[in-house]
Parts: C-alpha cells; sequence; structure tokens
C-alpha cells in the first residue's frame, strides 16, 4: 500500500508543472517583445537625437564661432537647422512611443513600469507640439537672422519676437518632451535592474544626466548665461552615448533570455 501512496504526490507534481507552463510562456515572449522595442526606440532615438540635435548644434556653433560660407547666420541656414529640427523631433516622437510600446508590454509583468508607459504618452504630445512649432519657424527664417545677429544665445527671444505662437508651442513642447524623457529613465532604470544588465542602467544614468544638462541650455536660450556653450557642447556627447548604450543592452538581454530579478 505504500507504493500508491508514495507515488500519489509524485503524480501531481508533473501536472502542477504543465499548467504553470502556458502561463510563463507568454509573460516571457511579452518580455522579449517589450525589450525589443526598447532596443528599437533606443536605435530610433539615436539617429533623432543626431538629426534633430546634434547637427543643428554643430550648425550654430560653428556659426558662432567660425563663421563663413554656408555657416552664417543666412536663411538658408536657418531653413536646414529648421528641417533637421523638424525629421528629428519626428524620429524622436518615434523614438518615445517605441519606448511605450515596450513599458507597456513589460507592465504585463511588472507593474512599475506604468507610470514609464503613462509619461511617455506625455513626452509624446510634446514631440507633437515641438513639430508645429519648428513647421512655424521653417517658413519665417529671414525675421530671425538680424535678431541672432545681435544676440545668438537670445534665441527663444528673437523667434517669440517674430513668431510668438511658434515660440510659447516649443516652449510648452519642451518641458512636456522632458517629462517623456524622464519617463525613459524611470523605465530604463527598472529594465536594467530586472535584467541585471549594466549597459541598460548605464543607458539611463546618461539619460539623466542629459535631461539636467538640457536644463542649462534651454535657460540660456531665455537669457545670456556665461559659459553656456559648454553645456551645449555635452548635449551630443550624451544624447549619442545614451541610446547606443540601451540600444546594446536590451538587444544583448532579448537575446540572452533574460530572467527576472
Amino acid at each position: 500500500m505504500s507504493g500508491p501512496a508514495a507515488t500519489g504526490p509524485d503524480a501531481s507534481a508533473p501536472a502542477a508543472t504543465s499548467t504553470m507552463a502556458p502561463v510563463s510562456a507568454p509573460s516571457r515572449e511579452g518580455e522579449v517583445k517589450g525589450l525589443g522595442s526598447l532596443g528599437t526606440g533606443a536605435g530610433v532615438g539615436l539617429a533623432g537625437g543626431i538629426v534633430g540635435v546634434v547637427l543643428p548644434i554643430l550648425f550654430l556653433w560653428l556659426t558662432t564661432h567660425n563663421p563663413g560660407g554656408f555657416f552664417t547666420y543666412n536663411a538658408t541656414l536657418i531653413d536646414t537647422t529648421g528641417y533637421l529640427v523638424l525629421a528629428g523631433a519626428v524620429l524622436l516622437f518615434l523614438s518615445l512611443f517605441l519606448y511605450r510600446h515596450g513599458f507597456s508590454a513589460l507592465r504585463k509583468v511588472d507593474g512599475r513600469f506604468a507610470i514609464a508607459s503613462v509619461l511617455c504618452i506625455v513626452g509624446s504630445i510634446g514631440f507633437l507640439l515641438i513639430l508645429v512649432s519648428a513647421a512655424i519657424l521653417v517658413g519665417s527664417s529671414s525675421s530671425l537672422i538680424q535678431c541672432l545677429h545681435q544676440s545668438p544665445t537670445g534665441a527663444l527671444s528673437c523667434i517669440r519676437s517674430g513668431q510668438p505662437l511658434g515660440a510659447d508651442t516649443g516652449l510648452v513642447g519642451f518641458w512636456l518632451g522632458w517629462l517623456g524623457g524622464f519617463g525613459i529613465v524611470v523605465g530604463l532604470a527598472l529594465a536594467g535592474r530586472r535584467y541585471r544588465n549594466g549597459a541598460v542602467q548605464g543607458g539611463a544614468a546618461l539619460y539623466a544626466f542629459l535631461l539636467l544638462v538640457l536644463i542649462g541650455p534651454f535657460l540660456g536660450l531665455l537669457t545670456s548665461l556665461p559659459g553656456i556653450d559648454y553645456l551645449l557642447l555635452a548635449v551630443p556627447v550624451f544624447i549619442v552615448l545614451g541610446p547606443g548604450l540601451v540600444l546594446g543592452g536590451a538587444r544583448r538581454a532579448r537575446l540572452g533570455h533574460p530572467t527576472s530579478a
């Protein structure tokens, strides 16, 4: 009689295991898809940062410190910069959408990703406003040139004097986009900790530094601040390294089929 009694619990154990497998498999699939979206969002964000931030800052810096040829304050330069910002805003908007999609997928296995997903939605609204602002400014470059000649660091004041709607829309868009960036920091920090991925955690830290650094140049658009050029030079570094780390880290985590922390 001891034989059947002993085999009873043993027989029930495989049955319990088999009922759990269908539950864990979809969760793992959602995690893999979420990590894939984070990696794609980082790649699109990297492209958007180069097009919409690095190149315009480089052009304006060269125009201020080494003017000549194309790099002079004229309609061509302003229009080109405006188109670059417009294209970069489109890419960054798509990046936020992909990040939100990734955080939304990960939220199904960890509810803490919900706040990151919501903040990315807020940031997407901000980038839509930046798109509207950039579109307004592209068609009004000539009125900005003389003002920028007199005060390059007072760009926002120049924009407001010629296109108040574009300036105010850009202001609101900037801060909403900043909140979206904060959502990315929160989500990436959670993902890096959950999957014990140092590259994703490093990318979250660089995104956080970028948000802090962006406040300085933004204040420089409102008023003249000494040494603001050095902060502007730091922006391209963070906006390239941050998503670059996330891109590599998310890809490795996805291919490695990570276990949750």
